[in-house]
């Protein structure tokens, strides 16, 4: 593959399964620079490249302003040295923030499993005649951590 190698954004947005609209809209953010033939877009391999990083640092959860400044960091001239060590402590952020998450969801998804196992019970229990005790009263008679949680 050439150096010189171009794109159309049609090409992006086929190759990267985004719309032209996505594509223009970070062009507008100033995160790719493409050249004009007349009224196209012509953009070279440095600017799929960006295009590429900026897709991956949106699935990742990092902002547009975030990506910006890692990957505008590219030219310092000093090896990558500062773009690597900006990208690697943004990197560790979102790790731990989505390992929180992730704890947060787990302990939500054991919560949740625990109330329709309490509420099938009581539903189950009843569903062929009147409720002999109230919701409440069913709850509470479970005694359990976690029917007593529910019953409040």
């Amino acid at each position: 593959m050439s150096d010189n190698k171009t794109y159309t954004i049609t090409d992006l947005a086929h190759e990267f399964k985004v719309t032209p609209r996505a594509i223009r809209f970070y062009e507008d953010k100033g995160l790719l620079h493409p050249s004009r033939q007349g009224m196209m877009r012509v953009y070279a391999k440095r600017d799929r490249a960006r295009l590429l990083l900026i897709l991956r640092g949106k699935r990742l959860g990092f902002s547009l302003a975030e990506i910006r400044e890692m990957i505008d960091l590219y030219d310092l001239g000093d090896g990558r040295m500062e773009q690597l060590t900006l990208t690697l402590k943004r990197s560790r952020d979102r790790l731990a923030a989505l390992e929180t998450q992730q704890q947060d969801i787990e302990d939500a998804i054991t919560q949740l499993k625990q109330d329709v196992r309490i509420l099938d019970d009581f539903l189950k229990l009843n569903r062929d005649r009147p409720a002999s005790q109230s919701f409440k009263e069913f709850v509470q008679s479970r005694a359990t951590p976690e029917y007593a949680a529910v019953a409040e």
